[in-house]
Order: structure tokens, then C-alpha cells, then sequence
């Protein structure tokens, strides 16, 4: 899973809420919306909601196989949600870092992509009520009962990408870093016994464990603070995000919801 959640800053500090690409800082600050918003009518009229997604963010919106369909847990998430709306969910598929400028120039009503909700964005873009919600989690061996907070990680070893902000989160947490590539190389280590731990975030360790079930290693922490991710659309799509976050309403009511989360994640992470 790619690195998506930003600055956890301080040992008990609150998560950023910006799940952004892992890139150039350019990418993680979206440029002012300057097309008008999408409104109910005009996507009824349509009979489409076009939608801005990725394709290549798995287990979010991906290609099964490679070069098969376009699916995932956002991509089934807000096809749910267009069928509620009585129309198709038609996806334009583009780089994380071209997808604000996408949605500014009306190439799409919507970005489903693990947008998280953060004060810079509200304020450029409208969005739905949040559909993720997401922690930082320490993860340890299963055996381990010394670490059962972030406290507990002054003087232990963690592995993390020097690239990512968790490192930070590790140093400042009091522990020593050993520098590894990703998730699966810090897995492996712990494993191994030669860390004591690594923080990443929920969603990450849900997914590996979705598709490996390992039972060695546990999640022992998560922070207080949570990082939401919700729809995004262009500024003054009011109409049509009151008939979005009705539809996310009902599907979480009915169910549904919980079911596309327990499908890709074996929980529901969407409360």
C-alpha cells in the first residue's frame, strides 16, 4: 500500500488529516478549485457520475490482476453510492498528482481516492461525510508485552522509511530508528527480531493481513486521533453532496458499507 497518511507530530499529536501522495510536497497541496460546482440535476441530466480515481492504489481503487477491471474498496464504495443516486459511476482514471487539477477543470464531478478531510482542503474543495477512518497503529510480535503504548517505545528499536512521517513519530516517540524501503521489509525484521516494533498506518497493517493472515505479529498501540477520508468536489457542488452524503447514510444504515470494508479489510473502518 502506498504511504498515504502525513505528519503524525509528537508522541500523543494529532494525526494531519491530509491522506496524500507519498511525492513532492506540490502534490500534497491541491491548487484552488477554478471550475463551478456539479450539481444534482446536471449529473441526473447526464445519467453519470464521473468519478477521478486512481487505478493503481490497491486495495482502494485498482486493476484486478494488473489488467482487469478497475476495482477496490473507494471504486465500490462510490459505485454504491452513484446506484443510490439513480445513475453509473463512470471513472477517469489519472496520477494522484494531477487529480485536484482533474477535478478544478471539471474532467470529473468527484475524486474517490482516500482523499483524508484537513483545513486547507475544506477550504478549496466541498467534501462528503468521511467513508474511512484511519489510525496510526504500533505493530510488535505477537508475544510481545512490553509495548502496549508509544510511551513504551522510548529506548526500543522500530523499522521505518526515513522517507515517511512515521519515522517521526518514531524519534519522537524516543525510539531508534533502523531505516528500511517499506512495509514488507519492516514486517520482516520484526519478524525476525531484530526491531521491536514499526508504526504504520491501520489501513496498511488491515490490508497485509487481509491477504496473509499472520498471526505473528499484532497491532499493540494506536493513536487517539483519527485521519477521514471522504468524497471530494469542486466548490459549490452543495446539492449534489447533500444527495451523496444521503446515499452514504442509507448504505451505511443498510449495511452496506460495512460490507465493502469487511470484504477488503476484514473490518469495518468506516466509523
Amino acid at each position: 500500500m502506498k504511504f498515504r497518511l502525513s505528519a503524525l507530530l509528537g508522541t500523543t499529536a494529532a494525526l494531519c488529516l491530509t491522506v496524500a501522495a507519498c511525492g513532492s510536497p506540490s502534490a500534497e497541496t491541491p491548487s484552488a478549485g477554478t471550475a463551478s460546482g456539479t450539481t444534482l440535476q446536471q449529473v441526473k441530466d447526464a445519467g453519470v457520475l464521473t468519478v477521478g480515481t486512481e487505478g493503481t492504489y490497491k486495495p482502494f481503487s485498482f486493476h484486478q490482476g494488473g489488467n482487469g477491471p478497475l476495482t477496490g474498496y473507494d471504486v465500490e464504495v462510490v459505485t454504491a453510492v452513484a446506484d443510490k443516486l439513480g445513475v453509473k459511476p463512470k471513472f477517469e482514471e489519472t496520477q494522484w498528482d494531477a487529480i485536484f487539477a482533474g477535478l478544478d477543470a471539471g474532467r470529473f464531478d468527484v475524486i474517490a481516492n482516500q482523499v483524508s478531510i484537513n483545513d486547507e482542503r475544506k477550504a478549496k474543495y466541498d467534501f462528503s461525510k468521511p467513508y474511512t477512518v484511519s489510525r496510526g497503529v504500533i505493530v510488535t510480535q505477537a508475544d510481545n508485552n512490553d509495548i502496549s503504548s508509544f510511551e513504551d517505545l522510548k529506548g526500543k528499536t522500530t523499522a521505518q522509511s526515513l522517507t515517511s512521517n512515521w519515522y517521526q513519530l518514531a524519534k519522537d516517540s524516543g525510539a531508534q530508528v533502523q531505516a528500511v524501503e517499506g512495509w514488507a521489509q519492516s514486517v520482516a525484521l520484526l519478524e525476525q527480531g531484530r526491531v521491536d516494533a514499526t508504526i504504520n498506518d491501520n489501513l496498511t497493517y488491515l490490508d497485509y493481513q487481509a491477504t496473509n493472515h499472520n498471526d505473528k505479529i499484532k497491532i499493540a498501540a494506536k493513536t487517539s486521533d483519527t485521519s477521514e477520508s471522504a468524497l471530494a468536489f469542486r466548490k459549490g457542488s452543495t446539492d449534489l453532496v447533500a444527495a451523496v452524503d444521503k446515499a452514504l447514510d442509507e448504505l451505511r444504515q443498510d449495511g452496506t458499507l460495512a460490507r465493502i470494508s469487511e470484504k477488503y479489510f476484514g473490518e469495518d473502518v468506516t466509523k
